[in-house]
């Protein structure tokens, strides 16, 4: 399969709707983010391992879950767990030349990976993407606030963190158990939440809850996939 066949056919699943989604989706080739041992498995729809018990998503998710976020020229956006990049790189083309994402990942050596593979698009010295490394349960509430944030790994609940940092308006979509949240935040306290049920995610993990990611180890004995 060829890069632009995955695109068309997550297009024709449905999964991919918006115009400048799909553009970015077209602009930013998967295969380049992916480890060199599955370079030739980069365009089936499916996760595919990138080290430390981390995978690349699967495409079809990170149409859905991007589509539900909604991203727009001149957005501020928190990646977070953003492990190869791919995810950053996608919202990076969508935000363009005045818009801004922060990608943080806690792992060092995947935030040293999707660095390296999102400053292939040169998104970095264009000032479009800031990779940290750190704990993405926390936000960066020194960047705070976001006009969107989204999460490729599945926590317990939604951190109070970023419900803090987002913009009224704005919206968080993040995995949360086996389902992925839409959250839309109405006022200082106030949201609306819409759940979407069926999917599995690697879990999110952060330096002070440990024992939430021993928690739910059983729970993802599998690579990411969507059931």
């Amino acid at each position: 399969m060829t890069h632009n066949e995955l695109i068309n056919n997550i297009i024709k699943d449905g999964y991919l709707k918006t115009p400048r989604i799909i553009k970015a989706f077209k602009k930013i080739d998967r295969k380049n983010f992916v480890p060199e041992d599955f370079k030739e498995e980069a365009y089936v729809n499916a996760p595919l391992p990138i080290g430390f018990g981390q995978t690349i998503s699967q495409p079809l998710t990170v149409a859905f879950m991007i589509e539900l976020l909604e991203p727009e020229p001149g957005n501020i956006i928190l990646d977070v767990g953003a492990g190869s990049g791919w995810q950053t790189a996608i919202l990076a083309e969508i935000v363009g030349k005045y818009g801004k994402v922060f990608a943080i990942e806690l792992i060092e050596k995947l935030a040293e990976f999707g660095k390296a593979n999102v400053d292939k698009y040169d998104f970095i010295k264009k000032g479009r993407v800031e990779f940290v490394q750190g704990d993405g349960s926390l936000g960066l509430p020194g960047k705070a606030p976001f006009d969107k944030i989204i999460a490729a790994a599945s926590a317990l609940k939604i951190p109070k963190a970023w419900k803090e940092q987002l913009k009224i308006g704005g919206r968080i979509v993040a995995p949360v158990q086996s389902s992925v949240l839409l959250l839309i935040k109405k006022g200082e306290d106030e949201f609306q939440e819409f759940e979407n049920p069926g999917f599995a995610f690697v879990p999110l993990i952060s330096n002070g809850e440990s024992a939430a990611a021993e928690h739910w180890k059983k729970y993802f004995r599998k690579p990411e996939e969507n059931v």
